[in-house]
């Protein structure tokens, strides 16, 4: 069976992640400007590049089908200009980005279709809501978090409206390069 894996990044010290004209935001691309990204390196592009599939919500897919597609200069672009792309909606019908379907039935049974038939793993790119939705369904197997050193009283907490109770046991905690923490868990079961 396939893992999911929720992949996080712009997460601050303190837990919000980076909202667009914060700050932070800020900090977390020119960080990437002047030192180079924090996730272009081998490990990071072969994990991204053999995932069975790129799981998003919809918010998420629209700024990716939007910046993606033309944006060759990012070493994600080319993994997910070809890889196959499932966006989590129940309005979206007709998806442009190449390599798309859209997911509209029961979030459970279509995780369950995606995880079934196969080893490997899931990229689950969020937003922020299906994040929730998925870890209220206990869905979410690890979770690879880029925690900046940075701490913000503007963002999106990531982890609000979440189980009263959700363990998880430290696969490994990497510094990189930048002073980003690479933090990677697995859902204790």
């Amino acid at each position: 069976m396939r893992t999911l894996t929720a992949l996080v990044f712009n997460y601050s010290l303190n837990g919000l992640l980076a909202d667009p004209d914060t700050d932070f935001w800020k900090f977390c691309f020119e960080l990437l400007d002047d030192q180079g990204g924090p996730d272009d390196d081998e490990e990071t592009l072969d994990f991204l590049d053999g995932a069975y599939a790129h799981v998003m919500g919809r918010v998420g897919y629209e700024g990716m089908a939007k910046a993606m597609p033309t944006n060759t200069g990012n070493p994600w672009s080319d993994i997910l200009n070809r890889g196959r792309k499932v966006v989590f909606s129940r309005t979206m019908t007709a998806p442009e980005w190449v390599n798309t379907t859209v997911a509209a039935g029961d979030t459970a049974e279509e995780i369950d279709k995606l995880r079934s038939g196969g080893d490997g793993h899931i990229v689950l790119w969020g937003g922020v809501t299906l994040w929730r939705s998925l870890m209220q369904l206990d869905l979410i197997d690890e979770w690879r978090v880029s925690m900046y050193p940075y701490i913000t009283g503007q963002g999106t907490l990531l982890f609000d409206d979440v189980p009263p109770s959700y363990r998880l046991d430290l696969v490994s905690s990497v510094p990189n390069r930048q002073g980003i923490l690479e933090l990677r868990y697995q859902r204790h079961r």
